[in-house]
């Protein structure tokens, strides 16, 4: 969709420019991440005996790792410095973590089900952690 020069982009174009090919990317490597993180939780316990804390840490420890790599390289295709990255990453999943945590409380708060809350809190996780990643941890490089 092309957008004249003089004229300034319709929330709609804007909205296309946003959700290209990078979302689906994104939501691929949430999946594998979460695969990933439960399985590594999952292991920890049952082949290793560790407890639910320390297996929850290591699996959390799994899949952010691999969510970062993946989502670096394969989703934005940023190139750009890796410790700038991580740490701006780091910052994006903290903020989305935490507007997580505060629609679900606030939806157990209003009386949602619980297990429902859970499953509508993953929305604002998933759109700040997405719009973070890719404008702040992995900005687009070309001029």
């Amino acid at each position: 969709m092309a957008m004249d020069a003089g004229k300034p982009a319709s929330w709609l174009e804007r909205l296309l420019v946003l959700l290209d090919w990078s979302v689906l990317r994104y939501l691929t490597v949430g999946v594998a991440n979460t695969f990933v993180g439960l399985g590594t939780i999952f292991a920890c316990k049952w082949f290793l005996g560790l407890s639910d804390v320390i297996a929850n840490a290591i699996g959390y420890a799994f899949g952010l790792s691999l969510s970062f790599l993946l989502n670096k390289r394969w989703t934005f295709q940023f190139d750009g410095a890796h410790l700038p990255a991580l740490l701006r990453f780091l910052g994006v999943i903290m903020v989305a973590y935490l507007a997580n945590v505060a629609t679900l409380l606030l939806l157990i708060w209003a009386g949602v089900d619980s297990y429902l809350a859970q499953t509508l809190a993953v929305a604002p996780y998933t759109i700040i952690g997405y719009v973070g990643s890719r404008y702040i941890a992995f900005p687009d490089q070309r001029g």
